[in-house]
């Protein structure tokens, strides 16, 4: 992908991490906001949806981005979001007619929030929020949809993260990624759909190279350019694939470009 402006500065591990610390202690943070045409409650140290248009953006990657009538739980089968935060996707997913959801987060705070808003808006028969690393806390659970929108900015491989929220934000090293996209598919049922949200404060050429690397292909199912502050940020929708043949050695395969 060829961004035809310096990058460098959108991809800055340091204003990424500027932006979780004045996304934690800003005076006028809400303990509620509106989204998707619902009120979503916010617990201290939780991503902030109102600071960012990812959630926005997510959602209507995923079809979930108008106010949605609650439906019968039946043909959507079920979904497991990785890094919930506050539980929005999540609950609009249930709304939307998933059978069953799984929130997970590695931050508890996350984990309760999600809990919150799933019972807010009636779906807490069908939304499950988790405590878990990735995939650490599911043990051989299989979803028909995984989707991740990921801490897309890479941060150095030894940073230690100073606060849970800082996860959110970054990636040391992009090891979560690496992790994800080489267990993502061992979750999945027969037929299901590994998706990840990744947008251009990221590394697309290391990701490429970690899927490669991983067995696995992406394919940029939707994308979409939104403005944040002054900057013109593009997000894609990834599907994870297992690459059809392993990368000649030495060399790595041409990837559809994200």
């Amino acid at each position: 992908m060829q961004y035809g402006r310096d990058t460098r500065g959108i991809r800055s591990h340091i204003r990424s991490l500027e932006r979780s610390r004045a996304s934690r202690t800003r005076p006028d943070r809400p303990r509620e906001f509106t989204m998707l045409g619902r009120e979503w409650e916010l617990l201290d140290d939780v991503f902030a949806p109102p600071y960012s248009p990812s959630t926005g953006v997510a959602a209507d990657f995923l079809g979930l981005g108008t106010p949605l009538p609650q439906r019968k739980a039946s043909a959507g089968g079920s979904l497991l979001e990785i890094g919930c935060g506050s539980g929005v996707i999540s609950v609009q997913a249930a709304l939307g007619g998933h059978a069953t959801v799984v929130a997970a987060d590695i931050n508890p705070l996350a984990v309760e929030n999600a809990r919150v808003n799933a019972a807010r808006h009636g779906v807490e028969d069908r939304v499950t929020a988790v405590c878990s690393d990735l995939f650490s806390a599911l043990g051989g659970r299989r979803f028909d949809r995984i989707f991740w929108s990921s801490n897309y900015v890479r941060a150095p491989e030894d940073y230690a993260y100073g606060s849970m929220h800082e996860r959110a934000y970054v990636d040391p090293g992009y090891q979560a990624h690496r992790r994800y996209l080489s267990e993502v598919t061992d979750h999945l049922t027969e037929g299901g759909r590994a998706l990840l949200h990744f947008c251009d404060r990221g590394e697309p050429d290391a990701l490429r190279s970690i899927a490669a690397e991983c067995g696995r292909e992406l394919r940029t199912v939707r994308s979409r350019t939104v403005l944040e502050g002054t900057d013109p940020i593009r997000h894609v929708l990834l599907e994870i694939r297992p690459a059809t043949t392993r990368p000649a050695r030495g060399r790595n395969r041409r990837l559809v470009r994200v």
